[in-house]
């Protein structure tokens, strides 16, 4: 397997992971597919979703799976009036990922990133590899200190 820019930089900041591995299906790339595939509990798995503030500009949402950002409350959170989500065709070209592989860790740039708060209720949580095809597992306390991510209610 090819390391992706997130698992070069966890490795070099020594934190452990583990890769979960599972077969890409193009017709649903649903976090809730990946956990069903995996046979992994889908409030466990997070999946980043990447916005633009009208006065921060871009920021990093990682939450679980099965629930959908709450464009209000994460503004109110990040100090914006309002926040759009980023369109699929600049994904690639702000963060260095594609659609199915955005990972909060290896980004072009440092975002400010928020997860939300359902991540302090386990100890391991899953995020993207930085590819289709793989998960991260990796203790949350270490993930959230090494992208200095805050947590808060961002969910519906």
């Amino acid at each position: 397997m090819t390391k992706t820019n997130a698992m070069r930089m966890l490795d070099a900041a020594k934190i452990p992971y583990q890769v979960l591995e599972y077969e890409v299906d193009e017709s649903d790339l649903s976090g809730v597919h990946i956990a069903e595939t995996l046979g992994f509990p889908p409030d466990r798995m997070f999946k980043t979703l990447v916005a633009k503030g009208d006065k921060t500009g871009p920021l990093v949402f990682c939450l679980p799976v099965a629930e959908e950002i709450d464009l209000r409350r994460a503004a109110a959170i990040t100090g914006n009036k309002k926040i759009e989500m980023i369109h699929v065709k600049d994904l690639l070209a702000l963060t260095g990922y594609i659609r199915g592989g955005v990972s909060p860790v290896g980004m072009k740039k440092k975002f400010p990133t928020y997860f939300d708060e359902r991540a302090l209720s386990f100890e391991e949580i899953t995020v993207s590899s930085g590819r289709k095809g793989a998960q991260l597992l990796l203790n949350r306390d270490r993930i959230l200190r090494f992208l200095d991510a805050k947590t808060a209610k961002i969910t519906g």
